[in-house]
């Protein structure tokens, strides 16, 4: 069987060129990077703004499993079944990190039969949106020391710098460093730390500013430090936003690519789901929206994760939501939400697969109390039997969600098509949409609403660390923004063991955040990292190149 880079590397794809001209794009519209990759250029929004939007999928997906649900390979085998099926279609995805592709997952552009390529190039360092994410991040740290260094006349609490160091890469042993060490000409010493590129504010105003403007005044907000009284001090105070704003003069763009069917994708943005908001950017999608009929969209990890992301905080700031929901499941995923084993996920246990279903169907209920129409794709594996699908099937229809077989790994939009069906078959149906919560409530209130009514919680309790910063974030009036939940991906509950549907528990919050350039409040529960590191043999292990260029065992 062939590997996912064998099947790239041996797809016949067109130029970027003329993916762009079949969207609809100018040749003056685009910027090279190359013969398989492309930008839009942001003059392009002045054409386009004035069309209607097209209609919007969104994919996510049950709690993740080691077994794998196929989320990304699925978004993008619908969006090829879309265009098999005639439609003007185009997918919107966000940009893989470095950090899980060398550590554990490896690769994230599809799989199979149902990719988006140059797969080497965009799980490699693509067109270098996270270099300027992660340069212009560090910039503002090194202005932040360089200020304490030359006397500190904005009165910064050395011991208060909220804004840590970052880099797109796993290494737990930067999670907590001291800095400024070797004597006076070295700066101050002072105990930080570093993030995860993606999980940077930078990242979040990427894919949530509007414009150029935007992002400018967005990274003027963010909150960098307190001083000795007490008081916020933003980035703008450092008079550094313009020298900031221009390292992402191409970051902003959007990229350009295509699936292996020749399907426009639209990859831009890449924040962690279970640590940040977990979407592509809002540019990328407006521009699929006024360029194609039918975008394909996915937000990161679980419904409870991405899903409520999408919803309560990129389609707010945006000012579109899906038409559909497309929740994704595979039925040995679901077997181990049951309790069984990996090692026998391919026996039949309608047992653990019955158990298992709960937790299907809490995502079910969650998209249906957003108020949007729900469609399941059973991701199709060779030991799934015909009672195992009939019994998934049933039950997800006694709910009101219908489902549909996915095949896209194996044979591309093909294996789409009865989804794609379904899918613009619950784009028909009357819709009600609405937040989870009103940004002006408390924030206990916001974040109870969340734990009630996603995560099936009895309620959320607040460290004493916790409580004191959700005071100050009151006192200095940053309280009335959305909730962003730090949470893992494996459970609904902030206990990665507790697979299911769990029942009788409580989050807790550990440490809140104010990202008031990104606008939303970050609120880590368990005990949820910031800097993931490496496993005991990472992906990297696996992964060479050739004299002559050829990169093999990425994914």
């Amino acid at each position: 069987m062939k590997t996912d880079v064998e099947i790239a590397q041996e797809a016949k794809v067109q130029p970027i060129a003329e993916i762009a001209k079949s969207f609809g794009l100018a040749e003056d519209e685009i910027e090279m990077y190359g013969k398989k990759k492309a930008k839009i250029t942001l003059d392009t929004w002045n054409r386009l703004k004035d069309k209607p939007n097209g209609k919007l999928v969104l994919v996510t997906a049950i709690n993740p499993t080691p077994a794998g649900e196929g989320k990304t390979t699925t978004s993008v085998g619908l969006a090829d079944a879309f265009h098999k099926l005639g439609r003007n279609a185009a997918v919107a995805l966000r940009e893989p990190s470095l950090g899980p592709c060398f550590g554990l997952k490896g690769g994230a552009a599809g799989g199979g039969y149902s990719q988006v390529v140059p797969m080497e190039d965009i799980n490699l360092h693509f067109t270098g949106d996270f270099h300027a994410i992660t340069t212009a991040h560090n910039l503002l740290a090194a202005v932040i020391d360089n200020h304490i260094q030359q006397g500190n006349a904005l009165d910064i609490d050395v011991r208060r710098i909220v804004w840590k160091r970052v880099l797109d890469l796993n290494d737990r042993a930067l999670r907590h460093v001291v800095i400024g060490l070797g004597g006076k000409a070295h700066g101050v010493p002072r105990e930080t730390g570093f993030d995860i590129t993606v999980a940077s504010e930078m990242m979040a105003i990427l894919c949530l500013a509007t414009s150029l403007e935007d992002m400018k005044r967005r990274i003027g907000e963010i909150v960098v430090a307190y001083t000795r009284g007490g008081r916020a001090v933003r980035a703008k105070e450092l008079n550094v936003t313009g020298a900031l704003t221009l390292l992402f003069k191409d970051a902003i763009k959007p990229n350009l690519v295509q699936t292996l069917e020749g399907t426009p994708a639209l990859i831009h943005g890449g924040p962690f789901a279970n640590i940040a908001h977990g979407c592509n950017s809002i540019m990328a999608t407006k521009f699929a929206l006024k360029l194609a009929d039918v975008v394909v969209t996915e937000a990161g990890f679980g419904a409870d994760l991405g899903a409520e992301k999408f919803l309560d905080i990129k389609c707010r700031f945006a000012g579109f939501h899906p038409d559909a929901v497309v929740i994704v499941a595979t039925v040995r995923a679901l077997k181990m939400h049951g309790g069984l084993p990996k090692t026998e996920l391919g026996k039949v246990d309608m047992a653990a697969l019955e158990k298992g279903m709960a937790n299907l169907l809490k995502h079910i209920e969650n998209i249906h109390a957003f108020g949007l129409p729900a469609v399941v794709a059973i991701n199709a594996f060779p030991t799934d039997t015909k009672e195992e699908l009939e019994f998934v099937r049933e039950k997800c229809e006694e709910l009101g969600a219908s489902v549909a077989l996915s095949e896209v790994w194996a044979k591309g939009g093909e294996g789409g098509i009865e989804l794609a069906k379904k899918v613009e078959e619950a784009m028909k149906k009357p819709q009600n949409f609405h937040y989870t919560y009103d940004v002006d409530e408390t924030i206990d209130e916001k974040l109870t609403k969340i734990a009630k009514t996603i995560y099936g919680a009895d309620g959320v309790d607040f460290t004493d660390a916790a409580k004191k910063q959700k005071k100050e974030i009151e006192d200095l009036g940053l309280d009335k923004m959305p909730i962003c939940v730090a949470k893992t991906q494996y459970s609904l509950s902030d206990d990665a063991t507790k697979l299911g549907r769990p029942t009788g528990f409580r989050i807790t919050v550990r440490e809140l955040k104010v990202s008031a350039g990104a606008g939303f409040i970050v609120a880590l529960t368990g005990n949820i990292l910031t800097m993931p590191g490496l496993p005991k043999h990472p992906a990297a292990e696996n992964m060479d190149i050739t004299e002559d260029g050829k990169i093999t065992g990425l994914f």
